[in-house]
């Protein structure tokens, strides 16, 4: 299996670290910045040694590279600034995308393309329509991180190891996010159980807001080593054909009465993508907030172009 990253910044490499772990495949890490990536693959392959893992990883600035890769994980672009929302990334980094993504159809018609760039949702719905792939082989990485951050912020309430929190963030990634405290569990118990109204509600608006308080503190920069893990979370799925329940951001087509827009939901994740997108019971309260999340994206959709 063939799988491309491009994109070579903090990211993109720390993925290619956790996917050669993994043993998936051949990985080819792609930059545009001379020297850039071919460094950083020289680096990770002078650690299988010390590992004890065999994989192959290259690197280069010529995105020909890319071609016929069987998974291809888009991290290329700009990252946010401190005071910076996501959404005001989108002019800069839809270019940046269209380009990539014109190359992809061209060199890898038959890729699972994984769009990591901010804006999240955004994003992956320009790859969508750029590349023209059919909507079960386009899929961002956002919720199941905005899952893990949120997972942790109750382990850490609680007193309690992060994996035994089972949770699920659906919405836009960003300020649109919806943590869903009423659909988390600690092994199998529900949440409410162990903590109260204001609480929980105190612990989904740090979630919304993680990602801006650790561009605030790095100055420079995001967040990378929990990315990197959702991402390489996703890529396994596929290459493994897990069919595993994963937060994904997806292109919707009336699931939870939402069409023609990517945003983050729970999907089946196997080696054909999106197999199944699930549909959570929602509140009435859960439906709204969720439709003006959607809202939210639709709004800035007539800032892109195809």
């Amino acid at each position: 299996m063939k799988i491309s990253i491009i994109g070579a910044g903090n990211v993109g490499a720390l993925s290619a670290m956790r996917i050669a772990q993994y043993s998936l495949g051949d990985i080819f890490l792609v930059d545009i910045a001379k020297g850039l990536s071919e460094g950083k693959a020289l680096d990770l392959a002078d650690a299988q040694a010390v590992l004890g893992i065999d994989y192959n990883i290259r690197g280069s600035d010529d995105i020909n590279s890319i071609i016929d890769s069987d998974i291809i994980v888009v991290t290329a672009g700009l990252a946010r600034k401190p005071g910076m929302t996501r959404e005001e990334l989108l002019a800069k980094n839809s270019r940046i995308l269209k380009d990539v993504c014109l190359n992809i159809k061209k060199l890898a018609s038959q890729a699972i393309v994984i769009v990591v760039t901010n804006p999240l949702d955004l994003m992956t719905y320009l790859a969508l329509k750029v590349t023209g792939f059919d909507k079960n082989k386009v899929l961002g990485m956002g919720s199941s991180l905005d899952s893990s951050r949120f997972a942790n912020l109750i382990a850490q309430e609680l007193k309690l190891p992060a994996s035994s929190v089972e949770t699920m963030v659906i919405g836009a990634h960003g300020e649109g996010m919806l943590p869903l405290a009423r659909h988390t569990r600690i092994k199998g118990v529900n949440l409410e159980e162990f903590l109260s109204d204001e609480k929980m509600e105190e612990l989904t608006k740090r979630t919304v807001a993680r990602g801006a308080e650790i561009v605030a503190l790095l100055g420079s920069g995001s967040a990378f080593f929990a990315p990197s893990a959702a991402v390489a979370q996703m890529v396994k799925a596929i290459a493994k054909d897990e069919k595993k329940t994963l937060g994904a951001c997806a292109p919707l087509n009336g699931e939870y009465g939402i069409k023609d827009i990517c945003l983050g939901v729970p999907c089946r994740i196997g080696r054909e993508g999106i197999e199944k997108i699930i549909e959570l019971d929602l509140t009435d309260k859960e439906k709204t907030e969720l439709s003006h999340s959607a809202d939210s994206i639709r709004s800035l959709l007539k800032q892109l172009s195809f």
